[in-house]
């Protein structure tokens, strides 16, 4: 290491998170399209192999940024569809999200869980992507305490 790049490099960048979501997609071309369609994202870079693959593309939802690529069978970089699901799932804490979720359901995305009130505070829903990400969408309408939500979720289970 250099020591300019201790002194002067800043370890995480301005703009940039702890953790940043890195989805794999299947034909990410379409995915980019459909995140700024779906919810609202910004491009911000997008690198191309020499085969017009995306090796590596930014965009921004929000103040947070997701990085996106092509799948890469030969790297083992497969998206959810290829692989028949996925475990993830990408919250986003919106401040309009009755709109959002409107915007996102006519770009494509298939409803998992409708959109409602929920007991821990959130108006919340879940969507999946054509490209097989799995998102909830939420907005926070009311406080509530932990002593709530654990009865609340003692009775879900009685």
């Amino acid at each position: 290491m250099s020591s300019e790049s201790s002194s002067t490099v800043q370890p995480v960048e301005d703009g940039m998170h702890t953790i940043t979501p890195h989805l794999t997609c299947a034909n990410c071309h379409e995915a980019i399209e459909f995140y700024k369609k779906a919810f609202g994202a910004r491009e911000v870079m997008r690198s191309l192999m020499p085969d017009g693959k995306i090796g590596h593309a930014m965009l921004r939802i929000g103040d947070s940024p997701l990085f996106l690529a092509d799948e890469f069978p030969d790297y083992g970089a497969f998206g959810p569809l290829a692989l028949k699901g996925s475990s993830v799932n990408i919250h986003l804490a919106l401040p309009n999200v009755d709109a959002v979720w409107e915007q996102a359901v006519a770009a494509g995305a298939t409803v998992k869980m409708e959109l409602a009130d929920q007991f821990w505070g959130d108006r919340y829903g879940q969507i999946e992507d054509p490209f097989g990400h799995r998102w909830s969408l939420a907005q926070h309408i009311r406080d509530v305490s932990e002593e709530e939500i654990q009865e609340a979720m003692k009775n879900m289970c009685a």
